[in-house]
């Protein structure tokens, strides 16, 4: 297949490092300190649901900074008119990509026909994603799993992707683990089924015109450049909430930007800091995203309990982070 994509064919590398979208995690809060720590790394909003876009609080539900860029928002849902609304919604609000989930496991989300349950409708997955290209002119991207349930057969990623590539995808993130839809939850879903990344490398083999990232177990350097060896992208997710740093170590490595010291990195995070209390933010709200910031390090223990047991305080502003630091201090 040689028909161009988008107008613009998307280029590989903008999704060469990318952050997942991670519900109660990848709000913009955690956003503009990841961005802190990688300027090139594309970001993802937490999923909002078409519905909750289309008749919701859409100026909240869509809320980012400038600075977040190149950022996409993630919609979940399966109707084709509601989600080009919403996808209208996100593209006029700046938003660089529109992203479909088709790989959230949840009951929840399984109640309301989308997510991984949609990889059994490939073709109702095709309708809602030309309809979302008809109504934007910023990418329209999926997001799925190599399978769901009994779809251990690779005819099946190969039959889904074939049909997102005739509705127009031209990027496709793949969590490179099948998602049982009864008996596990998603905790469970993101651990026990085994990773497959071989699958996943035969897939961008068989479709080399497609943008492939893959998703899911990833937590190092060395292994995302393992994957970016066979891959056009590595989309990273609790390895970079829980370890934030490695996004600024994986900047250095693929793009040669300069490692910053994680105390510059809370020191360019202070004026955001300080402009969100005058806002009416509370502090517990940013710094939870903080706590793995210096995972590893000696003094990282104090780091979080500082944070933990003081951020939710009434008053708790920027000297509580300083005093955060004073562990570390005396552990150096």
């Amino acid at each position: 297949m040689t028909h161009a994509i988008f107008p613009i064919e998307p280029a590989a590398s903008a999704w060469q490092l990318s952050v997942a979208p991670m519900m109660d995690w990848t709000d913009r809060h955690c956003r503009y300190f990841h961005r802190l720590l990688s300027p090139h790394a594309r970001l993802y909003t937490e999923m909002v649901t078409s519905a909750a876009l289309v008749r919701g609080k859409q100026q909240r539900l869509l809320e980012h900074s400038h600075e977040e860029h190149p950022v996409a928002l993630q919609l979940g849902g399966s109707e084709p008119g509601e989600l080009a609304e919403a996808a209208r919604l996100g593209a006029a609000a700046g938003y660089d990509e529109i992203n479909l989930n088709v790989g959230c496991p949840s009951d929840r989300v399984q109640s309301g026909r989308f997510g991984a349950c949609l990889m059994y409708e490939p073709a109702l997955v095709a309708d809602c994603v030309k309809a979302m290209r008809d109504a934007v002119g910023v990418p329209v991207t999926v997001k799925c799993r190599i399978g769901v349930d009994e779809q251990d057969d690779y005819a099946d990623l190969q039959h889904f992707t074939e049909t997102m590539l005739e509705a127009g995808v031209g990027v496709l993130v793949v969590h490179a683990r099948k998602a049982w839809l009864k008996g596990l939850s998603p905790k469970e879903n993101r651990e026990i089924p085994p990773l497959d990344y071989p699958r996943v490398h035969r897939l961008k083999r068989e479709f080399p015109q497609l943008v492939v990232a893959i998703n899911g177990g990833i937590t190092t350097v060395e292994q995302v450049e393992a994957q970016l060896a066979e891959l056009d992208g590595v989309m990273l997710g609790r390895a970079a909430y829980h370890d934030p740093y490695l996004l600024a170590r994986l900047e250095q490595a693929l793009y040669g930007t300069p490692l910053p010291g994680r105390d510059d990195v809370l020191r360019r995070l202070r004026p955001y800091v300080e402009a969100e209390l005058k806002r009416g933010t509370a502090l517990k709200h940013i710094t939870r995203h903080l706590l793995g910031l210096y995972q590893g390090e000696p003094g990282a223990r104090g780091f979080r309990r500082v944070l933990s047991e003081g951020a939710h305080l009434p008053g708790a502003g920027w000297g509580l982070i300083e005093q955060a630091l004073a562990p570390l201090v005396a552990a150096a």
